[in-house]
């Protein structure tokens, strides 16, 4: 059973750093690709970035590049989400998915975890 949980949100100040974890377990981590996707009141939900967790190839929207890093731990079957410079625009809950496609597409992904919300005060 393919499960995916979510966690280390939090509030933090404009210019701060947060790193959000997303737990895997049921499936080998290295068979998938993981994705971060967002999705802020009122906002459609959006792909963040993807990491390829067999060849560790990563993509990233252009409002995170540079700024936020994905990166999987495979022996502890954990993807991180590290995020620096926050702003308040990136405030939303973050979601983390499995699929068979390093893409940011929701329509990549069958299964998802549940979310963590991440607060950036001005």
């Amino acid at each position: 059973d393919v499960q995916l949980q979510a966690s280390g949100g939090g509030l933090v100040h404009s210019g701060g750093s947060l790193r959000i974890s997303c737990a895997t377990s049921g499936f080998t981590l290295g068979d998938y690709a993981i994705a971060w996707f967002r999705q802020a009141p009122g906002n459609e939900r959006e792909g963040v970035a993807c990491i390829s967790s067999a060849d560790g190839s990563r993509d990233y929207a252009d409002s995170v590049k540079g700024r936020f890093t994905i990166s999987s731990d495979n022996d502890k079957n954990t993807v991180y989400l590290q995020m620096n410079d926050l702003k308040p625009e990136d405030t939303a809950v973050y979601y983390c998915a499995a699929g068979y496609t390093t893409t940011r597409q929701i329509g990549g992904y069958d299964n998802w975890g549940q979310g963590t919300l991440v607060t950036v005060s001005s």
